[in-house]
């Protein structure tokens, strides 16, 4: 199985409530509706929370701000990746998607990689 993990930060110009508010309740429908040509098994959003416990953490370790979010979305395998997204239908799917992204994310300082999960306890 492996897992794509999507770092995300928020626009300069979209307010924090904007962001998480668009990104749960507009962007993960549209998400869900793709999942088919997609190919996806789960998708799951973690919003970032507690400014003030982030901010102690951070310069606990002499860190930058977080993000605003991560999206994790998980597949069988990179094959079954491939093969969705080598489809009309997940070729659609991921241009739709990415359309709706750039209307409340900063790619530029965002970041997204595929990973295996290895799982310690």
């Amino acid at each position: 199985m492996i897992k794509l993990v999507y770092c995300l930060t928020r626009r300069p110009d979209v307010t924090p409530e904007r962001f998480h508010t668009y990104w749960l309740e507009k962007h993960g429908p549209k998400v869900r509706e793709r999942k088919a040509a997609l190919r996806a098994l789960k998708y799951i959003q973690s919003h970032t929370v507690e400014p003030e416990l982030n901010g102690l953490l951070q310069a606990s370790r002499g860190m930058q701000p977080p993000y605003d979010g991560i999206t994790e979305v998980w597949w069988d395998s990179a094959d079954t990746l491939k093969a969705a997204i080598g489809t009309p239908e997940g070729a659609k799917a991921m241009q739709d998607l990415l359309d709706d992204e750039s209307t409340f994310i900063e790619f530029s300082t965002s970041r997204l990689f595929i990973t295996e999960e290895h799982s310690i306890f």
